[in-house]
């Protein structure tokens, strides 16, 4: 383990995922149960070229990399020290040959990459719209939960240029903006394919939409059964821990 790649303010957390490790913020955004339950729906295939547009410390390509090993990811990161601690936690993990991290503006993507480069793009795009919400003071903060960077439409506008015909958009969002979320898919010419609803507990309503859609795909919006993260006693369900711990 190369500690010297760990700097002042970062710590080094276990993903229970095969020895792989992620830098991040002792005191700072860290990635959520969100981007662990999308990695988890996205299911690269083999050979996928994966994109995932506004990283943060690279979780989603870390944890897809180990469930689909012959598929290979570009991840894109807007915000210097972000992309420089995702870059550190790929070579930590020594997965150069398999992750590259680029440092730009999500919405550059498809000319940096290529229009129709990629099989798979996913996404945790921020969940506040400008104006609905105090935006945090923290910038790091502010760029990940409220669409200051970026809106949603461009978020999914950029997906669309990068995606082969057939390609497949996976998202995470609030259950509340579903509707929205789809309608973008639509007006960028990605027809949603699958949904499922994230439940804190069953008789909760619903918190998180997983949704996956497929540029130029037919109209077939497919419900999976409902996911329900924690039981009556508040303990992770069998389903969540084998998402979480494999």
């Amino acid at each position: 383990m190369r500690w010297s790649m760990i700097k002042a303010g970062e710590r080094l957390d276990d993903l229970q995922r095969g020895g792989l490790r992620i830098l991040q913020k002792t005191d700072g955004f860290r990635f959520g149960t969100d981007a662990v339950l999308l990695a988890h729906f996205a299911s690269p295939r083999p050979k996928d070229r994966v994109v995932d547009l506004g990283t943060g410390t690279g979780i989603l390509p870390l944890l897809m990399s180990a469930r689909s090993p012959g598929a290979s990811f570009t991840a894109i990161e807007l915000q210097p020290e972000m992309a420089d601690m995702a870059a550190r936690s790929v070579s930590l993990n020594q997965l150069e040959g398999r992750i590259t991290v680029l440092e730009a503006d999500l919405r550059d993507a498809p000319s940096l990459l290529g229009c129709g480069s990629a099989d798979l793009v996913v996404c945790n795009p921020p969940y506040s719209p400008l104006g609905a919400a105090l935006a945090n003071a923290d910038p790091a903060q502010a760029l990940a939960r409220h669409e200051v960077g970026c809106t949603l439409a461009q978020v999914i506008e950029s997906a669309s240029k990068l995606l082969r015909n057939g390609g497949r958009l996976a998202m995470v969002f609030p259950a509340q903006r579903l509707l929205e979320l789809l309608d973008a898919q639509r007006a960028a010419r990605i027809e949603p394919k699958r949904v499922r609803l994230v439940h804190q507990r069953v008789e909760d309503a619903p918190k998180l939409a997983l949704a996956e859609g497929v540029k130029l795909g037919r109209p077939a919006l497919h419900w999976l059964p409902p996911l329900i993260l924690c039981d009556a006693d508040g303990a992770y369900t069998e389903e969540t821990n084998s998402i979480y711990y494999g």
